[in-house]
């Protein structure tokens, strides 16, 4: 029995993987006559965690699949460290690829023991090896303890940490996760997240990450590629696409935003919220105009953008404002802090800082 003195044992650290540098070159691939991805070349670095996000249909799990060779494109090449392993030419097969995968619902098998469930991808060591291991990565998603059990018996959160323990049991140089949070209670997410990025700094394995949730692919992706109708939008941090978007799909994906028309005149783009300098645009050109809610300030004193608030809905933290404003036939939105303004105030004030007044060419 352990005494009052001793401390605990440590948890095991992650056995650490051989990261590849996984590269997609001029991928296509259709369904049923219908082009799911057009022309998409990417590279997820060796050790970096990629996130692919988009809204759904946008081919970001085809890609995945293609990657894990489950699916096969129908033209460009698929490269791990320069070498093809998908080609015209060349198509290596899912368990040669050196990849692991984790599925949206974790595919747990109900009749296998925890244990036996991590332990089968580990089918080409030996039975004591293999369970060495099974048991190592068990310990270090903190589930040892529950090697016998059944999956009936975990949480949802416990059972995505034995999915991820079983893909990184093998040490892939690649791991490959569709949606792994999704079926999770939102008070986990954060946690399990955590937790979960975590133990993939620590095996270095690269890990290319779908999502369709902003927020997720900003905490966990050290970069970002945005996908729409089968091809690649933006690519880079979070940071980066947060701040400068190259279109409107961009930036709204990453934030609610006001969207107004607007024209160029003289130099400048006059706005329901501000007048913007231009230099890309060219005289008369027709524009978008994007403007988050966040960016949008509203004040009692009386400003140089006179506003009427329509309603406003209380959700903690924050008051989300729909607003009347004159040379506006859209009503303005905002996002300010909580009790801000006196509750019964009608008649406020707008100002929003020119860099979040962003345009973009009409058809972007």
């Amino acid at each position: 029995m352990q005494s009052a003195t001793e401390t605990p044992e440590p948890r095991r650290r992650a056995g650490v993987s051989f990261a590849a540098r996984l590269v997609f070159d001029d991928i296509h691939h259709s369904y049923q006559s219908k082009e799911t991805i057009r022309g998409i070349s990417l590279t997820a670095e060796a050790g970096e965690v990629l996130c692919l996000l988009g809204p759904s249909g946008s081919g970001k799990t085809t890609l995945l699949r293609i990657a894990a060779g489950i699916e096969a494109q129908s033209a460009g090449r698929v490269l791990m460290n320069d070498r093809e392993i998908a080609g015209p030419d060349v198509f290596v097969p899912p368990e040669r690829r050196g990849v692991g995968l984790m599925f949206q619902d974790f595919a747990l098998f109900p009749h296998l023991t925890i244990r036996e469930n991590v332990r089968f991808g580990l089918t080409s060591l030996p039975k004591v090896e293999g369970t060495k291991e099974a048991d190592s990565a068990l310990d270090r998603v903190g589930l040892l303890h529950y090697a016998d059990q059944y999956p009936h018996a975990l949480s949802g959160g416990e059972q995505q940490r034995v999915a991820l323990a079983r893909a990184l049991a093998p040490r892939p140089a690649v791991l490959l996760m569709d949606e792994p949070f999704s079926g999770l209670d939102s008070r986990l997410k954060d946690t399990i997240r955590a937790d979960t990025l975590a133990i993939l700094r620590e095996t270095r394995a690269t890990a290319i990450v779908v999502t369709h949730d902003a927020e997720e692919a900003m905490r966990m992706g050290d970069r970002i590629a945005l996908l729409k109708d089968g091809r690649l939008q933006q690519l880079g941090t979070a940071h980066e696409l947060y701040r400068s978007p190259k279109t409107l799909f961009a930036a709204g994906f990453f934030s609610e935003i006001n969207e107004f028309s607007a024209r160029v005149r003289r130099g400048v783009v006059e706005t329901p919220l501000g007048v913007v300098p231009v230099e890309k645009f060219s005289e008369g050109q027709s524009v978008a105009v994007a403007v988050r809610l966040s960016a949008v300030s509203v004040t009692e004193n009386a400003g140089s953008i006179p506003a009427r608030i329509i309603s406003r809905h209380f959700l903690g933290v924050v008051e989300l404002l729909t607003l009347a404003v004159p040379g506006s036939d859209v009503p303005v939105r905002a996002r300010i802090r909580a009790e801000l303004l006196p509750q019964g105030l009608r008649d406020v004030s707008l100002s929003v800082n020119e860099r979040d007044i962003l345009l973009f060419e009409k058809d972007g």
